[in-house]
């Protein structure tokens, strides 16, 4: 566990770099490689061991979107950014799938198990970008949108609840 928070850091506030600090004042100045001493070499492996796992996670398509990436924190950017968008986006991809979410209905030729699915796939993608629905909120819309045939249960179901 520890080791993964290691990687995790390099990732997230970029890679490790060791230096000296000279004059005054004082001003830290990257150290030649024959400077390093065990500490700086295993911060470094740490660098090495983050990239390596990216690099090894990802399909042909994104190797090619991350590639010229220097930095492991530049990686995770391009990725980020390949997947999630930019704010903007994301953004963007909330408002239009809590706007699926608030419109859902069961369709004429749906059955309930194939709504479920829409409606898990769409809770899925929110939860993904980080908007989370409480889980009180998502039953009361699964019983406002089943067909009428089920309105005997949902009532049976809303009445147990207010016990």
């Amino acid at each position: 566990m520890a080791d993964d928070s290691k990687l995790w850091n390099v990732i997230y506030d970029r890679p490790f770099v060791p230096t000296n600090n000279l004059g005054d004042p004082v001003v830290a100045i990257p150290k030649m490689k024959k400077e390093f001493n065990d500490i700086d070499r295993k911060a470094i492996e740490q660098n090495f061991y983050a990239k390596k796992i990216l690099m090894c996670s990802i399909g042909p398509d994104e190797y090619n979107k991350i590639s010229a990436c220097q930095s492991v924190k530049d990686i995770w950017e391009a990725l980020q950014t390949t997947h999630e968008g930019t704010t903007q986006v994301k953004q963007s991809k909330i408002d239009m799938l809590t706007t699926e979410y608030e419109l859902l209905k069961i369709k004429d030729d749906e059955s309930i198990q194939d709504m479920h699915t829409r409606f898990t796939s769409i809770i899925n993608e929110l939860h993904s970008l980080g908007e989370i629905i409480p889980r009180n909120n998502l039953v009361r819309k699964i019983l406002s949108v089943l067909p009428s045939s089920w309105e005997s249960k949902v009532n049976v179901i809303i009445e147990a609840k207010d016990l």
